[in-house]
């Protein structure tokens, strides 16, 4: 599974695009992290709401945890699945601490454990490096991985543009060198319906790193979110809901029509080499 991983750079590098220029989020969306519990607050009273949403098909769906979290951190979400109809799993590997010896082939080996055993397709979401994981897999295995939801996963960028690359150096035991293959490698979406939840206000990673480009089977959805707090709030937990229900074989983008326009947006296209804009 290709994450970054110490290691020389190329000895030819391409041209550097807007993406690489980028610069992780200020001081000021770092403190608005902040407001976490909050959107904790707020599943609990959208609850008698979010429970009136249709159930899901009953298919698996495997969930990583972002860097530094473990299992009971993504627990409001896969609780929130589970009652939904959905069978849920953890990734079970403890705190997630980068992709240390022996992670990946754990997540590879449990991914088609659980696709043997359902004998179906299984979902994969991931939060923030937990994302990135998911996207990972589901291109070594398109065969067993139904679609991939990342939650604020930073795979379009450098990893210096988010305000957790020194902690990752520090607890993963590996560099973020500018192996400029591999980047460009993470930054290619999987050949499955591939959807990324993302918020311009996200004090950890800048958003750019969030963006899929535009590919019939990609999307990117913005929500009012802070980074520690997507997997729990209510608003990312209905786009999710959403995506899960969606059949792969017909599949299509987020409908932001209605009421929904006003609680998100979508964005079809990652920054390119011409300027960050979208």
């Amino acid at each position: 599974m290709a994450i970054p991983r110490s290691g020389k750079a190329p000895d030819t590098q391409p041209e550097t695009t807007a993406l690489d220029a980028l610069q992780p989020p200020g001081a000021l969306l770092m403190m608005m992290e902040a407001r976490a519990p909050w959107e904790y607050a707020a599943l609990l009273a959208a609850a008698p709401w979010l429970d009136k949403l249709p159930p899901g098909d009953g298919h698996p769906v495997l969930v990583f945890p972002g860097l530094g979290a473990s299992d009971f951190s993504t627990a409001p979400l896969r609780s929130f699945l589970h009652a939904r109809g959905y069978s849920v799993h953890a990734w079970k590997q403890g705190f997630n601490f980068g992709p240390r010896h022996g992670v990946l082939e754990a997540c590879r080996a449990r991914l088609l454990h659980l696709g043997e055993r359902h004998r179906e397709k299984v979902s994969l979401i991931g939060w923030s490096l937990g994302g990135v994981y998911a996207r990972e897999l589901a291109k070594e295995q398109p065969a067993t991985v139904r679609c991939v939801i990342t939650l604020g996963s930073p795979f379009a960028g450098h990893p210096r543009a988010t305000n957790a690359w020194r902690f990752y150096e520090f607890v993963s035991g590996q560099s973020v060198a500018d192996n400029h293959d591999l980047i460009a490698q993470l930054r290619e979406p999987p050949a499955v319906p591939t959807t990324s939840i993302y918020s311009r206000t996200d004090g950890v990673v800048a958003w750019q790193c969030s963006l899929n480009p535009h590919h019939p089977h990609t999307e990117n959805i913005e929500v009012h979110a802070s980074h520690i707090g997507m997997g729990m709030n209510p608003l990312a937990l209905y786009a999710i809901a959403d995506r899960l229900r969606q059949d792969p074989q017909r599949w299509q983008r987020f409908d932001v029509r209605g009421a929904r326009r006003w609680f998100y947006k979508v964005t079809h296209h990652s920054p390119m080499r011409s300027g960050v804009g979208v």
